[in-house]
């Protein structure tokens, strides 16, 4: 998507200009991890896939260069964020909230380039929604309730609040 690479471009160089380290690093490794995504469009033959020899040319892709589509874009920022969201449990539990505390800005700036999602209300109307249209009765049925969920939501909202609202609404039932 084009509008997201001129925003990041245009963000970071407002970073740098404002000084604003911390930002300008999160934009840099977004705009890295971006890129990596795109380059990683590479087809592998079959024989290299099979045995692993070493030697064997890997075909450069004609969809490297291509732009990343939205959907691909937004699986890169999710990727990014659930990485900085697993960082904050990781250095909770060690007892490092210096890291904590550096690791919730960049999630804080990453968060700000998402597309806007459902409210806490939406979420559970949703979830009353898909928990009457499958008939779900208790917290067993979660396996019945999430993939529906899931697809109704469509990128909207996180797995996580998604998973929660629909357990609190099974063990309510």
């Amino acid at each position: 998507m084009v509008i997201l690479d001129q925003q990041l471009t245009n963000d970071l160089k407002e970073s740098m200009r404002a000084g604003d380290t911390a930002r300008r690093d999160v934009i840099r490794f977004l705009r890295a991890a971006l890129k990596n995504a795109q380059i990683a469009r590479v087809q592998v033959p079959d024989d290299l896939a099979e045995d692993g020899v070493a030697g064997a040319e890997v075909a450069r892709s004609a969809d490297r260069d291509r732009p990343l589509s939205d959907d691909e874009e937004l699986a890169v920022l999710k990727r990014q964020i659930k990485q900085r969201q697993d960082s904050i449990e990781q250095f909770e539990r060690a007892g490092r909230p210096d890291l904590v505390e550096r690791e919730e800005a960049q999630l804080a700036i990453l968060q700000a380039y998402l597309p806007a999602g459902l409210s806490a209300d939406e979420i559970e109307a949703l979830v009353r929604a898909v928990v009457a249209e499958t008939g779900a009765t208790g917290p067993s049925d979660m396996k019945v309730v999430m993939p529906a969920l899931l697809a109704r939501a469509a990128g909207r909202a996180d797995s996580r609040a998604l998973s929660d609202a629909a357990k609190r609404a099974l063990a309510a039932r």
